[in-house]
């Protein structure tokens, strides 16, 4: 499955890493190219946007209701939910403003559309590489329908959704005529306590869908939970990426700084090279073999015409004599030359 057309996530070998800006700009556009300058910095393949506005995201009760969903806004007086997601939403015209200079930069940019005509935007007019799909919409059904029509390949979040969910939105997708489909393990809880993770879904996402690619999007604290993602074998790391974790906004508390992405990308790089293949075999050289390992030595001095018994035998190193596996084939042999104790036995030694 190629995501770009430089990678191709079932064949490159390392993940795909994006760094989700979601709403941490806070719809300061200059911020938002901070963002992407330290992403690209930070070694990330790609930044990712959320294109919701207040009428694609919330019904009209809610924002009635004031009903905030961060524990960090849940009592704020200052401001009403509806003002706050207006603030903070990207507008389409920003949008293709951040495209073109994530392209100057030189990194791959995209956003998770939350209706038709967001998703109409992202294709036609954005040109991106991909389609995001958020946990919030597995579910639903004809959106995805819609999606997968585009025929862009497709990402798809997990959380929120039990495995008969996932399997009916990755249906639908392919009823669509769309095998482009990466599948994302994820907990929509931010943070999710680590116990909660569950990284063996990831094992399990690639065993029921041995065809597609198996990713992480990830709302952990730290590095440590991405990076062992990496060892279960995934295609592509979503993590959220903020400039401060102490900043006003949503997001910004789980999000990883530059020095964490830093530490992700570099990791998990150096974590798939030493993944290497499934065949045991040995890499040191035949030169550190013989340095490492034991030869047959002699427990005493010889004369020529002497033989070996089991009590005249040792084990040290190098490995440049006869090995110790050896042994029985030697007692029982003379020796065709005197030899000193703790000489090392070579087959031109014998008789």
């Amino acid at each position: 499955m190629k995501i770009t057309n430089s990678f191709d996530l079932k064949n490159n070998s390392t993940p795909y890493i994006i760094a989700e800006l979601g709403s941490n700009h806070n719809g300061n556009m200059e911020l938002a190219k901070k963002l992407i300058i330290e992403a690209k910095e930070a070694g990330a393949n790609c930044v990712k946007f959320q294109s919701w506005s207040k009428d694609s995201i919330f019904a009209k009760k809610k924002y009635e209701d004031n009903y905030f969903i961060a524990d960090d806004y849940r009592d704020r007086t200052d401001f009403t939910l509806e003002e706050i997601v207006e603030e903070y939403s990207i507008s389409a015209q920003e949008l293709l403003e951040m495209k073109k200079f994530a392209d100057e930069v030189g990194i791959d940019c995209s956003s998770t559309p939350f209706n038709q005509a967001e998703a109409d935007f992202l294709v036609d007019e954005l040109q991106s590489p991909f389609i995001k799909v958020a946990s919030m919409d597995l579910n639903n059904l004809p959106f995805l329908e819609y999606l997968a029509r585009k025929n862009l390949p497709m990402i798809i979040s997990t959380g929120l959704s039990e495995l008969h969910e996932i399997d009916k939105a990755v249906r639908t997708i392919e009823g669509a005529g769309n095998n482009n489909i990466c599948i994302l393990h994820c907990v929509s809880t931010y943070p999710p306590v680590d116990s909660d993770v569950n990284l063996n879904n990831i094992i399990t996402l690639a065993k029921a869908y041995p065809d597609y690619p198996i990713g992480f999007s990830d709302h952990t604290i730290g590095t440590e939970i991405p990076l062992a993602s990496v060892a279960l074998g995934v295609a592509l790391i979503e993590k959220h990426f903020t400039l401060d974790k102490n900043m006003e906004g949503w997001d910004h508390k789980v999000s990883a700084t530059k020095d964490e992405l830093a530490i992700i990308v570099n990791g998990a790089s150096r974590i798939t090279e030493a993944l290497g293949d499934y065949r045991i075999r040995a890499t040191e050289s035949d030169e550190k073999k013989a340095e490492f390992r034991r030869s047959i030595v002699l427990t005493r001095s010889f004369k020529a015409g002497e033989v070996i018994t089991r009590n005249d035998i040792d084990y040290k190193r190098p490995g440049v004599g006869i090995k110790p596996e050896l042994s029985e084939f030697i007692i029982g042999l003379s020796v065709n030359k005197d030899l000193e104790v703790d000489h090392i036995l070579m087959k031109s030694d014998l008789t």
